[in-house]
């Protein structure tokens, strides 16, 4: 490989104009494809074969009318006034609009809704007082007949003793006669009241429950409008969503301010904002004070903008095809800007020190392109294969989103041992500072390696690397103890940008008509069989009674029966927000609850909602992230074993980032979750942790954290390999690449950090997550923990079974021998170097 490198790197050099332009012809062909197929972004994350799938498609199939996917449109008076009848007449020709929207099955009229529900409840309790005042009037009618029996036994006993009964019988027989047919007359009438008291009783039962459902507010200042798609949610176009805004935004209405709700106003994420330029300049910054001359601090930066630009439009070609996340392409602009900065930088400060020895131009560029740039094909190899294995999850979007992530890191490769070598060439000399050029023209070189070995002789004692090792492992579990806390969710309105239409519409929703109102839930009750039609009303309050005992639940609203009435829907409003740690368990006890049919059955419940659908995720989530863990950790020991032939390097390497990723977790818990440093960070609204955000940490931070461990421990083997004691090669790696890791490492927080202030609550978590996990990999793992392990394990750390030995391949990916085949000699003065005529007449 590194002889391949090597060839590729002259080439690319003498041939520069060449590569260079097929790089722009690549750039310009992904730029056709992006416009000739690229789709819409969606902003919604689902899996399919889900408890609340399953529901969501039982309801589309057998339930008319509610399997289509739903959004809101929130209304609110700007002085909080109630509505006036003007106001309530251009609102309802706005729902009339939308509704008109391809897409859109029906816009629900919440003025007409309320006074629906209001009239429902009126009615009931007309009922009851009517039915109290029946009962009155036929418990005061049948005391009259039991007084008038009394009274027609007194006579017949009063004439029998005094011997007139035979006069009076007749009489008294016909005052019986009149009393039972008043009393037959009565048992009619408390035989209606009996048929008609159950169904007053089922009415006012499912009245109170749904009492705290509403679509107007008390005070009548806010209203919320469904809206309900004849798709689901996941299907409504990034078109269709546009069009509601705009008739929304265009209403016009005054005094009312109306939001759409984030299922229909999510945006997708901007992949290049001020917060990502700003990391941009940082990462600028550093590899100006790196190299020390505009051009070269330009150069990582050019190739690593090529590089996203060729990445991200061949992959969003494919968006027309597959459905991408909108944060898909963000986490490619994140990986493909970090790593190409870092992979160029490194062949980059390699050709300089050459340079800086008297290598000849366009034999140095080859060398540092079979060196370093073996060493970033391993380390990117690394980063693809934790990248790749998303897709073993089984999760559709999981796996898109690594497919993505390791385009962006192939591009970054080939750019950085393809275009990096052309520019160089370009470039020639100026790569370096002027002072070093003109050094170089008088003869004077500079061999940073031999100073750097001159001064690390002298290995750190045992003592310290105890304390670092001790101290370093301490500070990371503090760090990592928050983790034990996370929950896993997904992000709601709550969390959008304050200024936002959803964040607003949560808001008045939150505010109106309580937290739960955001996120009701869709309960689907299984009935042991069909139940006849007029028995429907019947079930539906039993099972409803029953569903509102439960903690949490603040109202229970029917929806309906399936076609054959073996089913019944119900809409569940919590009394928590949707993210809520209370909602979560509302969802987990209804799903285990299995209420009492009225025909003394057992019926069971299934659960929709985005409550539900994160908790779905989740759950998802975490029981493939084990079988993740062991298969990138896995294949990743078995190429480190390769690249550093040993069994406790690869190990320790493995244990270093176990610490890291915990300490990573711990501290995107204690701000995103629990709300520490928020402020700090723009978060408003701490909540469950992004649920998909843990694996993919995981895989990119894996990959990320062998890259340093490459190009830092390759250098203490190295060292060791040329006659160095083991602790003494440590030192000598550790100065040796030090620098240059630093740099890099720095660079890439930068480039993460700047999504940090995303607008998107979806990207600043994992934003913040790569950064912090890269901070504390590389500065307190690889530059701390690491080399203090390797200096206690001393010769140890490079054991290898002999029978291992004989069989792994050599794969050199220090580039030693292609460094002795084609040793580092002075060249004919930085003159020649610059002298195109001469570069020209070069043979290939």
């Amino acid at each position: 490989m590194a002889e391949l490198l090597f060839r590729i790197g002259r080439f690319a050099a003498r041939r520069h104009w060449t590569v260079i332009g097929a790089w722009l012809a690549l750039l310009a062909l992904s730029a056709v494809t992006y416009v000739s197929f690229a789709g819409a972004l969606s902003s919604n994350i689902s899996l399919p074969d889900t408890p609340t799938t399953r529901v969501s498609q039982q309801l589309e199939r057998d339930f008319e009318g509610t399997g289509g996917g739903n959004g809101s449109i929130v209304a609110e008076t700007s002085d909080g006034s109630a509505f006036t009848t003007a106001q309530k007449s251009e609102l309802v020709a706005l729902f009339d609009r939308v509704a008109e929207v391809e897409s859109v099955s029906d816009v629900s009229d919440p003025f007409t809704t309320q006074d629906q529900l209001d009239a429902s409840a009126d009615q009931v309790a007309d009922g009851r007082e009517k039915l109290n005042d029946g009962l009155a009037q036929l418990a005061s009618a049948q005391a009259q007949i039991d007084a008038g029996r009394a009274a027609v036994a007194e006579q017949r006993a009063a004439a029998r003793e005094d011997g007139t009964l035979p006069a009076i019988r007749a009489q008294l027989d016909d005052a019986v006669q009149k009393l039972d047919d008043g009393q037959a007359q009565l048992d009619q009438q408390q035989a209606k009241v009996d048929e008609q008291a159950p169904q007053l009783e089922q009415g006012a039962i499912l009245t109170g429950l749904s009492s705290g459902f509403r679509t107007v507010s008390d005070d009548g200042s806010a209203a919320v409008a469904n809206v309900t798609f004849d798709v689901s949610t996941n299907e409504v176009t990034t078109e269709v969503k546009t069009e509601i805004e705009d008739l929304v935004a265009d209403a016009g209405i005054d005094g009312v301010d109306l939001y759409p709700s984030q299922d229909i106003a999510q945006t997708v994420p901007s992949i290049l904002g001020p917060g990502e330029v700003a990391g941009v300049v940082i990462a600028a910054i550093v590899l100006f004070l790196m190299l020390g001359t505009v051009r070269g601090a330009a150069l990582p930066l050019v190739t690593a903008l090529l590089g996203v630009g060729v990445a991200s439009l061949a992959s969003l070609s494919f968006s027309g095809v597959v459905e991408f996340v909108s944060v898909t392409p963000v986490l490619g602009v994140m990986l493909g800007l970090a790593v190409g900065i870092d992979y160029s930088l490194f062949i980059i400060n390699r050709h300089r020190r050459q340079l800086k020895q008297g290598a000849e131009l366009h034999e140095s560029i080859g060398l540092a392109n079979g060196t370093s740039g073996n060493a970033v094909v391993f380390a990117g190899v690394t980063v693809i294969v934790a990248l790749l294995a998303l897709n073993v999850t089984g999760v559709g979007f999981l796996g898109l989103m690594g497919t993505v992530g390791a385009v962006a890191v192939l591009v970054a490769i080939l750019m950085a041992v393809t275009l990096t070598p052309a520019v160089l060439a370009l470039m020639g000399p100026r790569i370096l500072r002027r002072r070093e050029r003109t050094a170089l023209a008088g003869g004077t070189t500079y061999d940073d390696d031999a100073i750097a070995t001159a001064s690390s002789d002298e290995p750190m004692s045992t003592t310290r690397a105890w304390t670092v090792l001790g101290l370093g492992v301490a500070a990371l579990l503090v760090v990592a103890a928050p983790a034990t806390q996370m929950r896993l969710g997904l992000p709601d309105g709550s969390t959008q940008p304050p200024d936002s239409a959803g964040f607003k519409a949560y808001d008045v929703q939150a505010e109106k008509f309580g937290e739960g109102s955001n996120g009701p839930l869709l309960v689907v009750a299984d009935l042991p069989g069909p139940v006849a039609e007029g028995d429907v009303v019947a079930e539906q309050a039993v099972v409803a009674e029953q569903l509102g005992r439960v903690w949490n639940v603040d109202a229970v609203v029917p929806i309906g029966a399936s076609e054959d009435r073996s089913a019944l829907a119900f809409q569940v409003v919590p009394d928590g927000s949707p993210s809520s740690e209370a909602t979560a368990e509302l969802v987990q006890n209804l799903r285990t609850l299995t209420p009492t049919t009225a025909s003394g059955g057992e019926a069971t419940l299934g659960v929709a909602g985005n409550a539900s659908a994160g908790i779905d995720i989740s759950d998802k989530l975490s029981g493939v992230l084990p079988v993740y863990l062991v298969l990138v950790v896995g294949l990743s020991m078995l190429i480190l074993i390769l690249v550093f032939r040993s069994i406790l390097v690869p190990l320790t390497a493995t244990l270093g980032f176990v610490l890291s990723l915990l300490a990573a977790f711990g501290g995107i818990t204690a701000i995103f979750q629990m709300g520490f440093l928020a402020d700090l960070f723009g978060v408003h609204a701490p909540g469950p942790v992004l649920s998909f955000l843990p694996i993919i940490a995981t895989g990119i931070l894996f990959g990320l954290a062998m890259d340093y461990q490459l190009f830092l421990v390759s250098g203490m083997r190295e060292a060791h390999a040329h006659g160095a004691p083991a602790r003494v090669a440590v030192q000598h790696g550790l100065r040796a690449g030090r620098a240059v890791v630093t740099a890099a490492a720095i660079i890439m927080i930068s480039v993460f950090a700047g999504f940090i202030f995303s607008h998107d609550a979806t990207i600043k978590p994992i934003g913040f997550g790569l950064a912090f996990g890269v901070l504390l990999d590389a500065f307190v793992v690889r530059m701390l923990i690491i080399p203090a392990a390797m200096h206690l394990l001393g010769e140890r750390a490079w054991w290898l079974p002999t029978w291992l030995d004989r069989i792994l391949p050599d794969v050199d990916v220090e580039g030693a021998k292609l460094e002795r085949r084609h040793p580092v000699h002075a060249g004919v003065g930085v003159g020649a170097l610059t002298d195109e005529r001469t570069e020209r007449s070069q043979p290939t």
